[in-house]
């Protein structure tokens, strides 16, 4: 830890303070989108083998399909909003766009008609997914950049970024109903599944939609960032290349998703067909999420007395260790998986919360070496990041599982178990080492910081 030295503590004023409606406008259609990420991430892959008889790898293969698509969209719609010019601002505009096809995506992932032929579905399942991701980004990569905006200090944009987690997880842990519901339908039919699934994806669009709404009705954008874009997508993702802090941060962000894609993925199938209680998946969940949710207050006051390289460091550690050690348990270790998982969770919100507040500040220092402020196209690069880890890990995960032999609704063999779990723990527990280790050279601080944002203001930027 001696390469961790604490932040020095710099007095500044607070700039662009918010208020608790903006806070709570800014956060609360992360709850919608929580909710359908939940259901995407963790049960989409179980629906699709076990429901509608897809094979693990033809729905690996899509998902990997999206990726290169995502290597598209994401910088595009990053480098066309930060470009935007509206009465609106720059990313309202594309906030309210997404309301539509945010939620008619999600609706078809879960509610694929019945009387398609298995070539249709493959198709209809191929569109939903790459449908889906895409009107994410419409919604995801202006909402993080607005996030971004909203103020200047190093702290208070711990306060923004851990309302947007908390709700987040909100979303997931309301899902986690929905989705105890589809796995006890399983045990009626697939048609209850479907019946369910269908259900559930109407109202879950139409409350995201209200809540979509709500964000940019309430959430003021500021007016000095307007025209203020990369000239164009190439020179802002040169620019981001060149960024000494934010290439860094692209390269851990891949290595710590690679280890939190597989957790997601396979958690429903580990408690399944290794645990053999798949009735304990939604519990393990629900012990993540609440323990994630209850303890994201608790990280802004430390991080403000450690700093938050230190603090998100220890974060990955603990997540390594917390999914490593799952490699272990037994059927019967409930109570210890539980425990585990309350322990992954509490990291986890560390790092959900310090994570995009640390990528708040590279992009100040983006502004200071080049002028711009170019927020949509940094997230995007980070989210399409995170997205071609899940995509990446959603391939190997497919055709690691065809080739171990898996056969849905059976009893698995040994190769199959212990392919599971060396992929559920540990691949999380090396990603997360590594990617701890790689921050250690992570050099931006609040004093740093600070010297960027006094320089910007003598020059007339704030």
């Amino acid at each position: 830890m001696s390469d961790l030295p604490a932040e020095p503590t710099v007095s500044t004023k607070t700039r662009k303070s918010t208020t608790l409606l903006q806070l709570f406008s800014f956060a609360i259609p992360t709850v919608g989108a929580g909710y359908m990420f939940c259901l995407v991430s963790l049960y989409l892959m179980k629906f699709a083998t076990d429901v509608l008889l897809i094979a693990p790898a033809i729905m690996g293969f899509i998902f990997g399909v999206s990726r290169f698509w995502d290597a598209v969209s994401d910088p595009l719609v990053g480098y066309l909003s930060d470009k935007t010019r509206s009465r609106w601002g720059r990313r309202r505009p594309w906030i309210f766009a997404s309301v539509l096809p945010v939620g008619l995506s999600f609706w078809m992932l879960l509610a694929p008609p019945d009387n398609l032929s298995d070539n249709l579905l493959v198709a209809w399942m191929a569109v939903a997914v790459i449908g889906f991701y895409s009107a994410q980004t419409m919604f995801v990569v202006p909402h993080m950049a607005l996030g971004a905006e909203l103020t200047d200090d190093y702290h208070e944009r711990n306060k923004i970024f851990g309302a947007r987690h908390a709700g987040w997880i909100a979303g997931y842990i309301s899902a986690l109903a929905t989705m105890y519901w589809l796995i006890l339908a399983e045990g009626e039919s697939s048609q209850a599944v479907r019946s369910l699934a269908a259900e559930q994806s109407t109202y879950a669009a139409a409350v995201t939609g209200v809540m979509l709404l709500v964000c940019v009705m309430f959430v003021r954008e500021r007016p000095e960032f307007t025209g203020r874009g990369a000239e164009n997508p190439f020179t802002a993702m040169r620019d981001i290349m060149r960024n000494r802090h934010a290439s860094l941060l692209i390269f851990i962000i891949f290595i710590e998703n690679l280890g939190g894609a597989v957790i997601t993925i396979l958690t429903l199938y580990n408690a399944e067909y290794v645990l053999n209680a798949p009735q304990m998946a939604p519990f393990f969940i629900l012990s993540y999420m609440v323990f994630s949710f209850l303890l994201t207050p608790i990280w802004m006051p430390i991080a403000r007395r450690i700093g938050k390289k230190r603090l998100w460091f220890c974060s990955m550690l603990v997540t390594a260790f917390a999914f490593g050690s799952m490699g272990f348990l037994q059927e019967g270790d409930d109570i210890v998986l539980l425990v585990l998982a309350a322990i992954a969770g509490a990291a986890g919100s560390c790092g959900g919360t310090i994570n995009p507040s640390i990528k708040s500040d590279v992009i100040d220092y983006d502004e200071l070496q080049t002028g711009e402020r170019k927020e949509g196209a940094y997230f995007s690069a980070w989210y399409f990041v995170s997205k071609s880890a899940y995509g990446i890990m959603l391939m190997v995960t497919g055709f690691a599982l065809s080739w171990a032999g898996f056969v849905p609704k059976a009893v698995q063999t040994d190769q199959v178990v212990d392919t599971l779990r060396f992929l559920y723990a540990g691949v999380p527990f090396f990603a997360y080492i590594f990617g701890a280790l790689m921050f250690l050279r992570f050099s931006l601080n609040e004093a740093e910081h600070a010297e960027v944002i006094a320089e910007l203001e003598r020059q007339g930027k704030r």
